[in-house]
């Protein structure tokens, strides 16, 4: 009798190297834009984004073969879904080609490169256009709250929150506290970079905001708390705006390269990635990560994920990190998920100025959520972007001296879905 076969599970996934996808181009909006004031739909802003993202990356619409659309909420901030039709919008040419839209919460931009990524290293494509948008700025603030509470477990937890996400991190803030000790000065210094980052950036939401001496202390008149332990000035930006990116195939790329007069090699490329889920609701979480290191163990295999795959071995083997920042405590968890400092320990990052754009590991130099802004479905590819634009040299203001690998970590919900990509180029 022949034995059983037995199925292989998730774990004994393959953790080898990525193949070989470059970053051809892309472009993002201002994200201090308020696209309902100045008239403007998502859809005529999505047709904005993926015309002057062509134009940036000296495209023609002829040239993709395939769209990916990273969305959370527009079904309900505009009552909008299915934005793969919006494609069509953009150039006749791409009337018949095929699209999706992935939706994984704030982490859905993410997930929709990596579905284009997996197309194009299966052989379907050779060039994918990603976008990532969202429009919430057309609704008040606690409306807004109310569908973005919509990636909690809805009737399960923070029933009674105003706000659901400062309540769940606040939650993390006090885990923290509990755990190892937390001080809102590390919290707060953490928002003050971020804030003064994105001054030198042209797109971010906040670069013309001005803070007084007490903006980034525990100081209820000028850093009022909005749930728990989080602070107005910890938070991440309600944000209208989008961004693409065009990936290529190894082949697809040299043409491009060859074509421009320009080295393959100095085009980026997403080297390795990681993506990792866990239960849907926050308190779920810690009891599956119980008696691990690390809060969020599945986030911290997320981003080895990534350098594994890309054959990276250390964190100093990294020159900058964009990573997810909705909070200031989500930054401060994520600081020792990376392997920056030990569980615990992320005071120590700050307190050494080690996450500042002149540190030996800069965080967020486009100002991240806090500084830049945080359209939900559009931040992943925003990181992406960000990304090869560092190790490519052309990040402008924000630009790390000499950043030729860089890492993104992007989360949906309190962690339920994680993502991190390495970017770099190999001249």
């Amino acid at each position: 009798m022949q034995a059983k076969a037995v199925p292989v599970g998730w774990r004994d996934h393959k953790l080898g190297r990525a193949g070989v996808v470059y970053v051809i181009g892309g472009w993002q909006s201002d994200f201090s834009r308020n696209w309902a004031r100045e008239g403007v739909t998502m859809p005529e802003a999505f047709v904005e984004t993926v015309r002057t993202g062509l134009e940036a990356s000296r495209l023609d619409a002829a040239d993709i073969e395939t769209g990916h659309v990273g969305n959370f909420v527009g079904d309900l901030f505009v009552r909008q879904g299915l934005l793969g039709g919006l494609f069509a919008y953009v150039d006749p040419v791409m009337n018949g080609m095929p699209t999706a839209r992935h939706e994984a919460a704030c982490a859905s931009g993410s997930i929709a490169v990596l579905a284009a990524m997996a197309e194009i290293e299966a052989g379907r494509y050779d060039m994918a256009c990603v976008v990532g948008i969202e429009q919430m700025r057309n609704v008040d603030g606690r409306t807004a709250a109310e569908y973005l509470g919509a990636a909690a477990y809805t009737g399960r937890e923070y029933a009674d929150a105003t706000y659901v996400w400062p309540r769940a991190f606040s939650d993390l803030a006090e885990e923290y506290d509990h755990r190892w000790g937390l001080s809102y000065d590390h919290l707060g210094r953490i928002a003050e970079i971020n804030f003064a980052n994105a001054r030198a950036n042209p797109n971010a939401q906040t670069r013309r905001w001005d803070f007084g001496p007490d903006s980034f202390r525990a100081d209820d008149a000028a850093n009022p708390v909005v749930e728990g332990r989080t602070r107005k000035n910890d938070c991440g930006q309600v944000t209208d705006g989008a961004a693409v990116v065009f990936l290529a195939s190894a082949a697809r790329a040299a043409d491009y390269a060859r074509q421009h007069g320009i080295a393959l090699e100095s085009l980026p490329r997403i080297s390795g990635w990681g993506h990792r889920s866990s239960a849907l609701a926050y308190r779920d979480k810690l009891r599956l990560g119980a008696g691990d290191s690390h809060v969020f163990p599945h986030l911290r295999d997320t981003v080895n994920d990534a350098r594994r795959r890309a054959g990276v071995t250390s964190v100093e083997q990294i020159d900058a990190v964009e990573l997810h920042d909705c909070f200031a405590m989500t930054e401060y968890m994520a600081i020792d998920h990376l392997g920056i400092t030990a569980p615990g320990e992320g005071w120590k990052a700050v307190e050494d100025g080690v996450i500042e754009k002149g540190g030996r590991l800069p965080i967020n130099p486009s100002g991240g959520l806090i500084g830049l802004g945080h359209p939900v479905g559009a931040t992943g590819v925003r990181m992406v972007l960000d990304a090869a634009r560092q190790v490519a040299g052309q990040a402008g203001g924000c630009q790390v001296e000499g950043a030729r690998r860089v890492q993104t970590l992007n989360i949906g919900g309190s962690t339920t879905t994680c993502a991190s990509f390495i970017v770099e180029r190999a001249a």
